[in-house]
């Protein structure tokens, strides 16, 4: 019975890290080639927004779907739509066609939640914790080998070989989803649950006491976390004179990291710790890595964004598969779509908010973004430590 399970686990692993090899190919030419159609920094925030602004739409919406018709059907259809998306960043030689594909790459993106809550159908309470990291782990993996891909795909053959390359993958993984990964949702749901306005449940969650202390430690978190994605690769080449090639490599880095830690190490940290405390870990070293990234010592590049690359991957091992586990838990079995949606939408939020500001402080000073994100951070701990009380856990664990 336990090998009946994980097989389906297994196949959604590869669905998502095939999923994120695609995003992946994306995310180190981005700003780089947003740059290069003519966006000032502030616009190259709002393209990579755009990309979240959907997600933070469709993110409850396939959450409900998926809790109305099924979680294969909904994640086939986005990753037809994503395909769609792709080709038209092959052709998106104009900043008009660059923003279409993205948003409409966004919207598909937002199936996370049904990934999510087919693990919630599939896996007892006590044991999600373990396989949200299995599937951040398919997250690692997939920027392991898509940012150096897409960088050298970039230098050496433009864009539209990196738009086609990432379509190709989408179409190998919806006919992988056709073919091996059976539907894990139960059909009582499917005629009870009628379609929810997303927007009432992102407000009843927030009000929630235990789910809205989450929501919000969420929002903040992934707001700081995504100054850094945006700005990253402009910094690099525009400060340092980092190729493509090589802003590539530095990305690959990050989902190593956190593919290591995520998939192989997270188990042990959760039992050494304990969810209390690796919030509080979590939030102090995103705040102390984001912090240096752009201080460097002279003739210390490399060493020192590798450090400061490592300490991000570790905090934000620490705080996702925590966080997700924790958000299972509270959640009954007939809305995990649902909660699962709400809280990536408060995720996508971040990544809209985090964008938009950290390019229209860059405009001022490349470290500033970065100066930025360690405030939110630093409240983030301070939300950490209320969480980690024995009364403020408690409330979670209850709600």
């Amino acid at each position: 019975m336990e090998k009946m399970k994980q097989k389906p686990l297994l196949v959604l692993f590869f669905v998502v890290f095939i999923d994120l090899l695609g995003f992946g190919l994306i995310i180190p030419i981005l700003p780089i080639y947003a740059s290069e159609l003519g966006a000032p920094s502030w616009v190259i925030g709002w393209v990579a927004a755009s990309y979240s602004l959907m997600q933070f739409t469709f993110g409850p919406v396939w959450g409900n779907l998926s809790d109305r018709w099924g979680r294969k059907p909904i994640l086939m259809g986005s990753m037809a739509l994503m395909a769609c998306s792709y080709v038209l960043f092959a052709y998106s030689f104009t900043l008009t066609v660059l923003f279409v594909s993205r948003i409409c790459a966004g919207i598909a993106a937002a199936n996370i939640s049904a990934a999510q809550a087919y693990i919630s159908d599939s896996t007892p309470p006590n044991e999600r914790a373990r396989h949200f990291g299995i599937i951040g782990a398919a997250f690692g993996l997939g920027f392991i080998g898509g940012p150096p891909v897409g960088g050298f795909l970039k230098a050496e053959f433009g864009v539209m070989a990196v738009g086609w390359a990432a379509a190709g993958l989408s179409i190998f993984n919806l006919l992988m989803t056709y073919f091996l990964l059976p539907e894990s949702l139960e059909k009582r749901f499917r005629a009870k649950r009628k379609m929810e306005n997303p927007l009432n449940r992102l407000w009843s969650s927030i009000r929630r006491p235990g789910i809205g202390r989450l929501m919000a430690f969420t929002l903040i978190f992934i707001s700081a976390f995504s100054m850094m994605h945006v700005t990253a690769a402009l910094f690099w080449a525009e400060e340092f004179g980092l190729s493509e090639k090589r802003i590539g490599l530095l990305f690959m880095y990050i989902g190593l990291m956190a593919a290591l830690i995520q998939g192989f190490m997270i188990g042990h940290f959760n039992r050494w710790f304990g969810e209390r405390q690796l919030l509080v870990y979590g939030s102090a070293l995103m705040l102390i890595g984001l912090l240096g990234m752009p201080f460097p010592p002279t003739g210390w590049f490399y060493p020192w964004e590798l450090a400061c690359l490592a300490v991000i991957s570790v905090g934000n091992a620490f705080l996702t598969p925590t966080i997700s586990g924790l958000l299972s838990r509270i959640a009954s079995e007939d809305e995990q779509g649902a909660v699962m949606g709400a809280y990536q939408s408060y995720a996508s939020l971040g990544r809209v908010i985090g964008p938009v500001v950290g390019g229209w402080l860059y405009g001022f000073s490349f470290q500033w973004p970065y100066v930025a994100s360690a405030v939110l951070m630093s409240v983030c701990i301070w939300t950490a430590f209320r969480l980690a009380g024995r009364k403020g856990f408690h409330q979670i664990q209850t709600d």
